[in-house]
């Protein structure tokens, strides 16, 4: 009690309308208190995210998850959520109010369960489970903690706070979420989790309740995790000879090593279980509801509206001290009906025999109704001789399918297992395989919308994308290229094409024009077209350039094979040496006059000692440089004559 008084919550009022009664559990996430929605004049469990993790955008991300996640689920074996909100920095969830146990609280009392009392906690389990893995959620974090006993005996899975979809079913890397004794070897040594992961922790958890104790210890967290990576669970049976062969194969099946091996989900390991309590001829002690009409949640402890089924030991506990509420009242007025005399057992067996009459009736006897089989796998005509036999009518209806080939079954409306009058038609959905697509014309387009396009009609494109450098737009489509799922020459989808949904296409996007290193540095160069994802080759060429200076770059040289450049193949330099040399005119015997006028024509630099006056008068008799030697343009020529 001085826990409850010591919580500066206990007797708030939670976002004007849930009033905090006293606290049930403390977790690593959050804190679980009994509250009343003043609202709706109910009890219910209040899950409010401890104060440290507020600020925590992981942990709120998480939080919200698990209400969407449960709010998601409409089953009776799932903890409903109500409500989800946010008081200030205090973020909480609304939960359905189940007074009663946890599976590990009465593990600790009982050390293990009896046959009867495991099969009716995991036929409960598996159908909550069940119902999570149809909705695409995958629970991540099956335990005993998770699994709460109800003092109605209701049964009910509960803490979807680690649960995830399974179209996002890798783990971040960063951490293995869930606890290391249920942990499935694929999250040990891949971090990757599916709803086969969900059934190895049922299978441990199986184990558990059969022997009273975990199959694998071990004093560090990693010893434990090294032990579910590279052991293989041992039979119950072992620790316990009162394990029935059937359970024993269960759990073996259940705690595989392979993912692939162990059952696809939890509805194929309860079709397994129901298959055993056949076999045992064991059935799974169900709570059943009776009407409360308009019962306030404080009428509920003063009759009998729900009626206890479980055994005793699954549903008893001695109460936390901190609770004075409906839950603790409920538990003492059961202890004292279950004192009041033998007359109560021949009442129970008579109404047993009723409800067996009444149950062989409506459920095998001329007043049945019939379930729908599961007629998936094969083709329209299996399926409609499948239903005829349980004189059901079977109409065909084709849809598309991504995954199942044409013409096989993927489904019925109703589903498998739906109870329906005899004669009533059964629509049996046929595969018609994956939906043609129309691709529209994609060059030109930028890579991004293109992408964008491609993956809104489920085509898959390659990633990363082919580039080349071209003059077109940096990011635009050059080119598209369609590989067809089911196999076949790849095809050009550069102006649109045909394709099914799953096919993949390959982009070819520009990277903009090569960058001109005209007129750069041999190093300037070099760093350009390395920084543009090219290599640059050692080898150089280089030729006499009149507008490039010596030593400096050209350009590169044309790709072998031609086409376009693309990153990381290997370009050369053409590196300028200069002007090309020129021969010196002769012009010997030339007036000094004309002499000047051919060697400027010429390219060269004249110079002579005479005055331009006498230029006329003198001919040349020789030139420095020579004639007929080759120098650059510019090059100075000396000249020499006699009058």
């Amino acid at each position: 009690m001085s826990t409850s008084q010591a919580d500066p919550l206990i007797g708030r009022l939670v976002d004007g309308r849930y009033r905090v009664r006293a606290r049930i559990a403390r977790g690593g996430m959050a804190t679980v208190y009994v509250a009343t929605d003043l609202r709706l004049e109910r009890r219910i469990a209040l899950k409010v995210m401890h104060g440290h993790l507020s600020d925590d955008a992981v942990f709120q991300s998480r939080f919200i998850q698990e209400a969407r996640a449960a709010a998601r689920l409409a089953d009776p074996h799932v903890v409903n959520v109500f409500d989800q909100g946010q008081d200030g920095d205090m973020a909480y969830l609304v939960m359905e109010y189940l007074p009663g146990i946890t599976l590990r609280e009465l593990l600790r009392e009982h050390r293990r369960l009896t046959v009867p009392q495991t099969i009716t906690i995991m036929d409960a389990v598996l159908s909550g489970l069940a119902a999570a893995h149809r909705a695409g959620i995958v629970h991540r974090d099956v335990k005993p903690e998770n699994v709460l006993l109800a003092e109605d005996g209701r049964i009910k899975i509960g803490d979807f706070g680690l649960a995830r979809a399974t179209t996002a079913n890798t783990a971040s890397g960063q951490m293995l979420l869930g606890t290391i004794a249920y942990l499935a070897p694929e999250l040990v040594t891949r971090g990757t989790a599916d709803a086969r992961s969900d059934i190895y922790a049922l299978g441990i958890m199986l184990y558990e309740m059969l022997t009273g104790e975990q199959p694998y210890k071990g004093e560090q967290p990693m010893q434990i995790a090294f032990q579910h990576a590279t052991d293989s669970v041992p039979r119950p049976s072992v620790k316990n000879p009162g394990v029935p062969e059937q359970l024993d194969e269960l759990v073996l099946w259940a705690t595989e090593k392979v993912p692939d091996d162990r059952p696809i989900d939890a509805a194929a390991m309860l079709d397994r279980l129901r298959e055993i309590e056949r076999d045992l001829g064991v059935a799974p002690q169900v709570a059943r509801a009776v009407a409360v009409g308009t019962a306030t949640a404080d009428d509920v402890t003063d009759s009998a509206e729900l009626t206890k089924v479980l055994p005793p030991s699954v549903v008893t506990s001695p109460a936390p001290p901190e609770e004075s509420d409906n839950g603790a009242r409920l538990r003492a007025r059961t202890r004292r009906r279950a004192a009041k005399g033998g007359w109560l057992l021949v009442l129970v067996l008579l109404l047993a025999g009723l409800a067996g009459g009444a149950g062989w009736w409506f459920g095998s006897g001329p007043g049945s109704l019939v379930a729908v089989p599961d007629v998936t796998g094969g083709t329209f005509a299996d399926a409609q001789a499948r239903l005829l036999q349980d004189t059901l009518v079977a109409a065909e209806e084709g849809i598309h399918n991504l995954d199942v080939a044409a013409g096989t079954v993927v489904g019925t409306d109703p589903e498998p297992g739906t109870r329906v009058d005899r004669e009533t038609t059964v629509t049996v959905l046929v595969s018609l395989g994956p939906r043609p697509q129309q691709v529209e014309p994609l060059a030109g387009m930028s890579a991004e919308q293109a992408r964008g396009i491609l993956t809104g009609i489920n085509l898959l494109v390659s990633d990363p994308d082919a580039q080349e450098f071209t003059d077109a737009p940096a990011g635009s489509v050059l080119g598209a290229t369609l590989t067809p799922r089911a196999g076949g020459d790849p095809t050009d989808c550069t102006q649109g094409c045909a394709a099914l949904e799953g096919d993949t296409v390959s982009l070819l996007v520009s990277l903009g024009p090569v960058p001109d290193v005209t007129g750069d540095s041999v190093d300037r160069a070099t760093e350009r077209l390395s920084d543009a994802g090219l290599q640059v080759s050692g080898d150089r060429s280089s030729e006499y350039s009149n507008s490039i200076a010596e030593g400096d770059v050209i350009g590169i040289l044309a790709r072998d094979g031609g086409g376009n450049w693309r990153p990381g193949d290997t370009v050369q330099l053409l590196v300028s040496e200069g002007p090309r040399p020129i021969q010196v005119p002769d012009v010997v015997g030339r007036t000094v006059s004309e002499a000047f006028d051919i060697l400027r024509d010429a390219g060269f630099e004249p110079g002579t000692a005479l005055p331009e006056l006498v230029w006329g008068l003198f001919t040349v008799s020789r030139t420095d440089p020579a004639a007929g030697t080759s120098h650059r343009p510019g090059t100075a020529v000396r000249v020499f004559a006699t009058g």
